[in-house]
């Protein structure tokens, strides 16, 4: 079983993965929060992993935090014995790059993108709803074209009650209907509708600038929100992160 470590903005990912055939199934799947003041993950590492450190054959580690990489690898060793590997964007061998700076490129991203290419028709739009929507383009032949970024659902909501002496602050839940009847309704409304809308747009735009139709991929904590209000077809991969993140990391070390 590989363990991978995404360090988000919001929360960090551990999930466990065993390969079966041409993809991965989930052993387990756990969270908890990014707490950018904290030195020492050793004790949530360890609740997190408890029962399953005897299965883990190695760890591999994406972080767009970079001040908890060290920290978070740190205790991911200690429990495990495993030390992860931190992937970059020279260790995915199976994507080229057609972007100016491929390593500033987000680790979420190029993980998003090695599994989108490695599993499903191309040229592919992945759209991961997070803290930021990110949209990735993959080419034929695997070559990572760029994207786009775009604030996520919630830090938009975030973003109105902040700037907005008159909006009240939300947390995301499910719009009862596109048009709303007050002002939470209608926040809801745009951020989750709105958020489907941009993705619908973004890959019909995307099939049109390639001249190919392409495959679109959801993933991400806001995925499930806005999946009922999408016209483009879809698939719904909730790890897609992680198995791009086993996927690399099987590249490396096969």
């Amino acid at each position: 079983m590989i363990l991978t470590v995404d360090i988000g903005n919001t929360t960090i990912a551990l999930t466990g993965l065993e390969r079966v055939g041409g993809d991965y199934n989930i052993v387990f799947a756990e969270k908890m929060p990014s707490d950018k003041g904290r030195r020492d993950f050793h004790t949530p590492v360890e609740r997190l992993l408890d029962g399953h450190f005897a299965r883990i054959e190695g760890a591999a580690l994406s972080s767009v935090v970079p001040e908890l990489t060290e920290p978070v690898c740190r205790a991911v060793e200690r429990v495990t014995g495993k030390a992860p590997v931190v992937i970059s964007a020279k260790d995915c061998g199976s994507l080229t790059y057609g972007v100016n700076e491929p390593e500033k490129v987000g680790l979420d991203r190029i993980a998003d993108s090695a599994w989108a290419a490695a599993r499903y028709p191309l040229p592919a739009v992945t759209a991961d709803f997070g803290t930021a929507t990110t949209f990735n383009v993959i080419g034929v032949g695997g070559v990572f074209l760029g994207g786009m970024i775009a604030a996520g659902m919630q830090t938009s909501l975030n973003a109105l009650s902040e700037r907005a002496a008159q909006l009240p602050r939300l947390g995301l839940s499910f719009p009862e209907r596109l048009i709303g009847r007050n002002t939470e309704e209608c926040m809801l409304s745009g951020a989750v509708i709105g958020a489907a809308a941009m993705t619908d747009g973004i890959a019909a735009r995307a099939e049109t600038e390639l001249g190919a139709p392409v495959s679109l991929i959801i993933t991400g904590g806001g995925a499930g929100l806005a999946e009922p209000f999408l016209a483009y077809p879809h698939i719904h991969e909730p790890y897609l992160l992680a198995k791009g993140l086993a996927y690399i990391y099987n590249e490396i070390t096969r």
